[in-house]
């Protein structure tokens, strides 16, 4: 068989040991996003790992899928995962316990608005590397936060009070891992995920049910617990970093072999 990854970074953790293990028996090729759809020219593999969300990377991604190649996860559900206002649409439609979101056009018209309670959590429309995540707690702290900022469309989500802990919630097929995280929004700022005993009941279940309302083959979701066990999903990612899983790799790789048929 073979494999194409279509990642600027081969070597991240995870890639370069799924293509270990894939290496003896099969072949490993590296596309370049950024040549965007010309790096389709030549790319023959049975199955491709998209770890990119850029702009190029998603035609290349569509490219490969019109000539019929399985892509892992398609440029479709990886596009639903960058537009939180879609993305929040979508897991209410299919019954999931989404933080109720609203869209303004930018932080200025957040601000002109009646926003009724606070705090809040603000972030960027567009998901994507070092964006917009942050904790408002009034009328002040929105106009320090815009101040010097680019203007882009955010959402907001009520701040639900909870432990200070994400649950971290990784799918690759139908095999689920979890850690806990310090949120972002606690002082102190981003920490490696730890490990997490054993997840609340239901809550394997409920990563699973986000993969099949997203068509999701690779995938995060961000849980909070408001208490007793009640889950809030407030963020699902496309093929994230999964980085520390035991059997990770292992579920990569297999995932990957089983789409090539």
């Amino acid at each position: 068989m073979r494999v194409g990854l279509i990642t600027p970074d081969p070597g991240h953790p995870l890639l370069a040991a799924t293509a270990a293990l894939l290496a003896p028996e099969h072949e490993v090729r590296v596309l370049d996003p950024g040549a965007g759809v010309a790096a389709a020219a030549g790319a023959r593999a049975d199955v491709y790992l998209l770890k990119a969300r850029t702009p190029s990377a998603l035609a290349l991604a569509r490219e490969l899928e019109r000539r019929g190649a399985p892509v892992l996860n398609s440029a479709a559900a990886t596009e639903r995962c960058q537009d939180r206002t879609a993305m929040a649409e979508l897991a209410l439609r299919a019954g999931l316990p989404f933080a109720a979101t609203r869209t303004f056009a930018s932080l200025a018209a957040l601000e002109a608005s009646a926003e009724p309670a606070w705090p809040v959590v603000v972030k960027s429309r567009l998901s994507r590397k070092d964006d917009l995540v942050a904790r408002v707690d009034g009328p002040g702290g929105l106009r320090e936060l815009a101040a010097g900022r680019e203007p882009e469309p955010v959402v907001v989500q009520s701040f639900a009070p909870n432990t200070g802990w994400d649950h971290k919630l990784w799918v690759i097929g139908d095999r689920v891992f979890a850690g806990l995280r310090r949120s972002e929004l606690a002082a102190g700022g981003k920490e490696p995920a730890r490990a997490l005993g054993r997840l609340p009941d239901g809550w394997a279940e409920l990563a699973l049910r986000v993969g099949a309302a997203f068509a999701l083959d690779v995938y995060g979701v961000d849980v909070i617990d408001t208490g007793g066990g009640r889950p809030l999903i407030v963020d699902i990612n496309a093929f994230p970093g999964i980085r520390g899983q035991a059997g990770a790799p292992d579920a990569l790789a297999a995932l990957a072999l089983t789409r090539a048929g």
